[in-house]
């Protein structure tokens, strides 16, 4: 089963992982291209690929994901001007909603990975940030541009941003947080997380009685 469009593109934003100890000395791309590496090999893992395994392989995929991806960083910018307002036990809530839903909101994707060709073309290093851009060849051979942005945390280069075909996934959220806050409130947003939140427990708890 190879991946949908939408579906590969977003998945590729989740498909950011494991941390080698000595990241200062690695450069971006090969960092990036050993955690692809590492994530593609628990999606092909026979033993967690069996029945009654689902919980298991995303477990896996979770916390190489948290190794990797700056979350706070990532709901900060997408918070944008509502971002210092908020208070620290706000903060605290909307980064583990936010991280949350990503990732469930994408793993779910990422393991119906088909074997897509990924080509690393570059990157571009000022201070401590970077950019690593990449190219995802569809099973159609269409190629799909995606740029990962990275920072500097300690020792450890992680992903805040990721650019699909031009568009940012920061940006995409901040237009969708900013219109909700705007139009309502903060706390709306909150209240419409923690309902996708529920919906997610809820299919997961369907799949489950299922099997």
């Amino acid at each position: 089963m190879t991946i949908g469009r939408r579906g590969l593109v977003f998945a590729a934003g989740l498909v950011l992982l494991l941390v080698p100890a000595e990241v200062r000395a690695v450069q971006p791309t090969d960092q990036l291209r050993t955690q692809i590496d590492r994530v593609l090999r628990v999606l092909e893992d026979p033993e967690l690929k069996k029945e009654g395994k689902v919980k298991a392989r995303r477990a896996a995929v979770r916390k190489i994901a948290n190794d990797i991806f700056d979350f706070s960083e990532t709901a900060k910018r997408s918070l944008a001007r509502h971002w210092p307002p908020r208070t620290p036990a706000e903060r605290e809530e909307f980064v583990t909603l936010f991280a949350d839903l990503l990732e469930r909101g994408y793993i779910s994707k990422i393991e119906v990975y088909g074997g897509e060709k990924i080509a690393y073309l570059g990157e571009t290093i000022e201070g401590d940030l970077a950019t690593v851009r990449t190219k995802i060849t569809t099973k159609q051979q269409t190629d799909i541009p995606i740029d990962y942005r990275m920072l500097v945390r300690g020792e450890k280069w992680l992903v805040y941003d990721v650019i699909i075909e031009g568009v940012s996934l920061i940006a995409n959220y901040r237009t969708q947080f900013n219109k909700i806050i705007t139009t309502s409130s903060y706390q709306e947003l909150v209240r419409r997380m923690k309902t996708k939140q529920e919906e997610f427990d809820e299919d997961e708890r369907k799949r489950t009685s299922q099997r």
